[in-house]
């Protein structure tokens, strides 16, 4: 099995910046396409960024030119900046990976905090 841990949540002032490192453990090198999504209260889970094995990272318009995803497969991690946050850039971040190169995959991590306000 693949155990995912977010890190790095927090508060944060509008236009100051955060990085969400996420971990991987477990049988991950059937990994193919990992990401990052979100979920504000009230609303449904959303993609925020993703990035496969094979082509470049996809962002939601939301977020594009102000955050970024990368990953270190040496490290096990994948990490997401951001950068100019934006109240509603509040959310729960989760990170999620799975073994298509498409698609939402099956696991998930317990989720972390952002929370932007003044």
């Amino acid at each position: 099995q693949v155990h995912l841990v977010e890190s790095g949540g927090g508060l944060v002032q509008p236009g100051g910046s955060l990085r969400l490192s996420c971990e991987f453990s477990g049988s991950i090198f059937n990994i193919a396409r990992m990401g990052w999504y979100r979920q504000a209260p009230g609303k449904q889970r959303e993609l925020v960024a993703a990035i496969s094995r094979i082509d470049s990272p996809n962002y939601a318009d939301s977020v594009k030119g102000r955050f970024t995803i990368s990953r270190d497969n040496a490290k096990n991690t994948m990490t997401l900046q951001m950068n100019n946050l934006k109240p509603e850039d509040t959310a729960v971040y989760y990170c999620n990976a799975g073994a298509t190169l498409v698609g939402v995959g099956a696991y998930w991590g317990q989720g972390t905090q952002v929370t932007v306000s003044s």
